[in-house]
């Protein structure tokens, strides 16, 4: 009987010869299955002679290093394509089955055993390769997509030099406002800034744990030498502060965002200047 070694490259050389047949046949496949719809044929064939090339390679070198590495650069390319989990798994059992197919052509019953027998572990080896990489991606592009999303949802402004505002608008969670802190520190050593101005106008209710956050974020951006102003402060955030133990004293608070940064501009020494209103001409 022959070792699984010298079937693996009697199973690889076959392979090979019968690249240009087999991709073609690969690729035929996809496109009956209506899967990578939001690739063109031939994004699909050289995606698919590409994957052919690298399957093959791993299947004769047992080495899946290289495998992994193009998983996860054909998981880079085609996720912002709209490419779904299922469509990767998909043509990657596809391949399986045409090569699976081809070896039954070409085998009679007791070889073919043996030579599947061979194939199947790296088979399933490459396809659990190929489909863990991509969730993997996946996942890493879905959680750039939140963070960049919250550092939208949080804009730290720089409104003039050492001046910032950090507009905070709708429901804040523990993890929006660990974010929130975590931006307005840089942004505060960033720019050096001396003052900021938080603005939760648009904060209807916070629960304690957030509120606490609040505190800790202010405290933090004194000790990076900023002094911190909030301004609209409701009168149930004002309580909540209250019940944590928060001496609102020892908080700089304003009514509104416009108070807020004239305050701002008088600590960095700014003149504050109010302009009476325009009067129409007296005919």
């Amino acid at each position: 009987m022959e070792p699984t070694a010298i079937l693996m490259r009697k199973l690889v050389a076959h392979l090979r010869d019968n690249q240009t047949e087999l991709r073609q046949e690969w690729a035929r496949r996809i496109l009956e299955a209506r899967l990578l719809t939001a690739m063109t044929e031939e994004e699909i064939f050289a995606e698919a002679t590409s994957l052919y090339d690298n399957y093959v390679e791993a299947l004769a070198t047992g080495a899946f290093e290289d495998m992994q590495a193009y998983a996860r650069n054909l998981s880079e390319r085609i996720i912002p394509r709209g490419v779904e989990t299922d469509e990767v798994v998909g043509i990657v059992l596809l391949l399986r089955d045409v090569l699976a197919r081809s070896l039954f052509a070409k085998y009679h019953t007791e070889v073919l055993n043996r030579i599947l027998d061979a194939y199947e572990p790296a088979a399933n080896r490459i396809a659990i390769t190929v489909a863990v990489g991509f969730v993997q991606e996946r996942e890493r592009t879905i959680v750039e997509q939140q963070e960049a999303i919250r550092e939208l949802s949080t804009p730290v402004l720089r409104v003039r030099d050492r001046l910032l505002i950090l507009p905070i608008i709708g429901a804040i969670d523990p993890q929006r406002a660990r974010q929130l802190t975590e931006q307005l520190l840089r942004a505060i050593r960033s720019s050096r800034a001396r003052v900021v101005v938080i603005d939760i106008t648009g904060v209807a209710a916070m629960d304690s744990s957030v509120a606490n956050h609040l505190v800790q974020t202010v405290e933090a951006a004194r000790l990076l030498g900023a002094a911190v102003i909030v301004t609209g402060l409701s009168s149930e955030i004002a309580q909540t502060l209250v019940n944590i133990g928060v001496e609102l004293a020892k908080m700089n608070t304003v009514g509104d965002l416009q108070g807020g940064i004239e305050q701002a501009e008088r600590l960095l020494g700014y003149k504050v200047v109010h302009e009476p209103a325009a009067t129409g001409a007296v005919a």
